[in-house]
Order: C-alpha cells, then sequence, then structure tokens
C-alpha cells in the first residue's frame, strides 16, 4: 500500500494527467504515465516526502537513475520533457516555486535520421494496380494522402469526414495545433475512390474518415500493418511505415522547391531546426541560401580570392 507522501506525489500526477487529457491525445497521456509513474515509484524507494521536494538535485538522480537502467538517449528526453511539463503545472498550482528542470540538461541526441524513399521506387509502388475491393480503395487512399500533405499517423487516424475540403485538409497536431495542408490530384482522386465505397462499411453516426471492416475508426497499429503489409504485397524492396511517407513527402518538395519556411509550415513544425534535420537538408544549401539573402554576406561582382584577407 502506498504511504502517504507517495500516495501525495501520485494524487499530483494523476491531477497533471487528467488536465493534460483535455487537450492532448491518448498516446501524449499515455507516454506521459508511464514517465511519471516511474518518477513515483524512484521517489517512493528514496523516502521522498512532498512533491515540494522535487529540487534538480533529486530530479539530476531520477534521470540518472534512468539512464543506468539503459534509457535510450530519445527516452531520456522524453522522461525530462515530462518532468518540465508537470512541473510548471505545479508551480500553476502553487506546489512548487519554480520548474527545477529548467535547470537539467537535456541528454543529447543521437543524429539518426530517416531516409526518404527515392522519387521513382515510390512513384512505382503507389501505381501499382489494386485488386479494386473497397479495402483496397481505402488503403491507396491512406498511402497517397499521406504522401501527398506529409501527414503524421496519428493526424492520419484522426480524421473525420468533416476535415476534408475540395483542396485541402484539416488536422490537428502536435500541442492541439490546428493547420491546413493541400492535397494533391492523385490523392483526390483516391479519396473520391474510397468516399464512394465508405458507406459499405459506415453507419450513419460514424464520422471517421478511414474505416476497418467493423466500421469503426482505424487505429494507429492497424494502419501501420497495411502499410507494411502493402510494402510486401508490391514489391516495395524496404520496410514502409506513416513517418517515412512523411519524410518523403518533405524531402521531395524541398529537393524541389528548396522553400525550407513553406515546409516548415505544411509539416507543423514550431521550429525551423526541427525542419531542417527532418528534411536532410545539407550544409551547403543553407549556406548558399544565406550567402544570397542576408545584406551582410553579399559579395561584391569584382570580388575574387585575391581581395580576401589570409587566414590566420
Amino acid at each position: 500500500m502506498a504511504n502517504a507522501p507517495t500516495a501525495e506525489l501520485t494524487t499530483q500526477t494523476e491531477a497533471f494527467l487528467a488536465a493534460l487529457g483535455q487537450h492532448a491525445s491518448p498516446a501524449t497521456v499515455a507516454a506521459y504515465r508511464r514517465d511519471l509513474v516511474a518518477l513515483c515509484t524512484f521517489a517512493e524507494a528514496r523516502g521522498v516526502v512532498a512533491t515540494s521536494e522535487l529540487n534538480a538535485t533529486f530530479l539530476r538522480a531520477f534521470l540518472a537513475s534512468e539512464r543506468s537502467r539503459g534509457l535510450a538517449p530519445r527516452s531520456l528526453a522524453r522522461r525530462r520533457a515530462a518532468l518540465s511539463r508537470f512541473a510548471d503545472d505545479c508551480v500553476s498550482r502553487g506546489v512548487l516555486a519554480d520548474n527545477p528542470v529548467t535547470l537539467l540538461r537535456t541528454p543529447k541526441q543521437p543524429s539518426h535520421l530517416p531516409r526518404p524513399l527515392d522519387v521513382d521506387t515510390l512513384a512505382h509502388f503507389l501505381d501499382t494496380p489494386h485488386d479494386g475491393s473497397p479495402l483496397a480503395l481505402r488503403d491507396q487512399a491512406m498511402l497517397e494522402l499521406l504522401y501527398s500533405s506529409g501527414l503524421r499517423l496519428a493526424e492520419l487516424a484522426a480524421l473525420d469526414m468533416t476535415d476534408l475540403e475540395p483542396q485541402r485538409v484539416r488536422v490537428i497536431g502536435k500541442g492541439a495545433k490546428p493547420r491546413q495542408v493541400p492535397v494533391g490530384r492523385r490523392a483526390r482522386d483516391a479519396l473520391n475512390a474510397w468516399l464512394a465505397a465508405r458507406a459499405q462499411f459506415a453507419p450513419a453516426s460514424e464520422a471517421a474518415l478511414f474505416l476497418g471492416q467493423r466500421g469503426r475508426r482505424l487505429g494507429h497499429r492497424a494502419i501501420q500493418k497495411r502499410l507494411a503489409t502493402l510494402a510486401i504485397e508490391r514489391g516495395l524492396p524496404e520496410h514502409l511505415h506513416p513517418h517515412r511517407l512523411r519524410h518523403s513527402f518533405a524531402s521531395h518538395l524541398l529537393e524541389s522547391s528548396q522553400d525550407l519556411r513553406a515546409v516548415q509550415e505544411l509539416l507543423g513544425h514550431a521550429n525551423l531546426s526541427t525542419t531542417q534535420v527532418y528534411t536532410r537538408l545539407d550544409w551547403q544549401h543553407l549556406a548558399e541560401s544565406y550567402d544570397a539573402a542576408h545584406p551582410r554576406a553579399r559579395r561584391r561582382a569584382s570580388t575574387t580570392s585575391s581581395d580576401l584577407p589570409p587566414e590566420s
């Protein structure tokens, strides 16, 4: 049975998670719950007597303990993010005077970049004929929409019929931020074909755009499995998941337009640095853009290497 101090900390975390659930996705709430349960377990083992004892020293020891258990840098970073959100909530309710997590460094992340699919390979995959069944029409619409609009898996799964417009789709991204993204011609054609068949699965009250055979909203895992199966059936020589289609969308669009800001808006990224990594933008392109655009970086046409001072 939990002692009183642990129960007090648990009560505070449950209050935070309940408030978070009002605007965050179930997946986000579940992830934060795992992080905060780990915190409560660590606190109980060390006899922490109140939430107010969550100072920087204690939280640093908690993250160090998680790292020693073998937690990956990405998971440690999420642990830290959960602690910071929880501490902010405690500050707003007067439980903590300030947020101690701001004194902790974010764990360094490995430089892992997802690899986009080759344009021709992806085009051949998407153009592979299917049997024309309602489920095949649904799968084709999901594929085309993921690649056409760069949607996240959660955004695709959450789409309702009312989110569709003739040439764009409304989605709710991370942090409950809404955005609108264009839908290309091939994706519109695939969606129209699926909508014509959707009535075979959908009860009149069902709002979800993509449904399973039982007429209910298709879940994240079911979408992932369908993409993996389609990759095998259509002879794609690589594993396929929604994130790779989103990354391919961003990379291919950037290669054609070289408009990083536009890609940032379409992806729904809050920070440009996130888009830079996501699209594998190389330093040379950034340097060229800087030289061309910044008023203090432009060189006169007559400038030559002999005009430059020697290197120190």
